[in-house]
């Protein structure tokens, strides 16, 4: 499908799912090479990061655990700016190598709300990756460690991403088309 209709919104194909699992490739073997070693915690942030964190970690072959937190920040195609912890960290990363699984950074808000929260428990180091990354919209000062791709600051669906919690079914990106 190159286009595709979701509540009252047209969507593009963008990114096929050929090219997220070559990119996905890539961001593994960098994390399989850096981590090794070190017993990584990754932490999926849901609900946007469960099928790039699910494919992710099928691809991790290093000694590993994951596990999950839920933030809320957007409301349709816009962010709020105000973060929801809705379901918090539950294990102890005392000493312990994180790997924060994020979708998407844009503004780097939720981030910035992530990493504070961890902080606090006084892991070993806190890496950060993200299967889709806009600088134009990055407004911190973060390190991402590892970046599935680069795009510009376009809203997409797909791959987990939603418009109004519909379209994280498809397997491909579909960027918001302009009228």
């Amino acid at each position: 499908m190159k286009t595709i209709n979701i509540k009252d919104k047209n969507f593009e194909l963008f990114i096929t799912k050929d090219e997220l699992q070559i990119n996905l490739d890539k961001l593994a073997d960098k994390i399989n090479l850096e981590m090794q070693d070190k017993n990584p915690i990754f932490i999926c942030i849901l609900t946007g990061a469960f099928i790039f964190s699910a494919d992710l970690i099928r691809k991790i072959t290093i000694p590993c655990q994951i596990t999950f937190m839920r933030v809320s920040s957007y409301s349709g195609t816009e962010s709020t700016k105000q973060i929801k912890k809705i379901i918090g960290l539950q294990e102890n990363i005392y000493d312990r190598h994180v790997v924060i699984l994020e979708d998407i950074v844009d503004s780097g808000l939720t981030l910035d709300f992530l990493i504070t929260e961890l902080i606090e428990k006084s892991p070993a180091s806190i890496k950060i990756a993200t299967m889709f990354f806009k600088p134009s919209a990055f407004q911190k000062n973060y390190v991402l460690d590892y970046i599935g791709m680069t795009i510009p600051d376009e809203f997409i669906i797909g791959y987990g991403l939603d418009y109004y919690e519909y379209g994280r079914n498809l397997p491909d990106i579909y960027k918001l088309k302009k009228n």
